[in-house]
């Protein structure tokens, strides 16, 4: 065969290799998970950033340490937590971001706050919880553990 032949049978190959290898870790909808829930939980439980978008949203205002008020729109993490299935027992929520920052809240607290979100936030996740401490409004988060 010519080194022509050779040339595009090889072409070939590598896209068929690149096809098979980049579709390996995708999600549902082709995106990977921006977002899980593991621990005391029925079905760890993860989402990519359109599955996300794709539920019943809220709108919150956050206030922040300066004054300046801001509007995120986002899901409630009561309904999360639900999707879950928060096991009996459970007590404690931590949010982790992704450079492994964590707060920690009462379960109770998390799910007796109506106005408590994932927000979107610049392609990006965070907590959004009003009546907390600023401590716990975690950005880029990736993972909510219930312990």
């Amino acid at each position: 065969m010519s080194k022509r032949i050779y040339g595009v049978l090889a072409l070939i190959a590598v896209l068929l290799l690149s096809i098979a290898c980049g579709d390996q870790d995708a999600g549902m909808d082709g995106g990977e998970a921006a977002l899980s829930i593991s621990g005391s939980v029925s079905s760890e439980t993860s989402w990519t950033m359109n599955e996300l978008e794709a539920m019943d949203t809220v709108e919150v205002d956050y206030t922040d340490k300066d004054g300046e008020t801001t509007t995120y729109t986002g899901v409630p993490i009561t309904a999360l937590l639900e999707d879950a299935g928060v096991e009996s027992g459970a007590t404690t929520v931590t949010f982790v971001a992704s450079d492994d920052y964590s707060a920690d809240a009462e379960l109770s607290e998390v799910q007796a706050c109506d106005n408590c979100i994932v927000g979107f936030d610049d392609g990006s996740l965070r907590v959004v919880m009003p009546e907390f401490s600023g401590k716990m409004q975690v950005k880029n988060l990736v993972e909510i553990q219930v312990e």
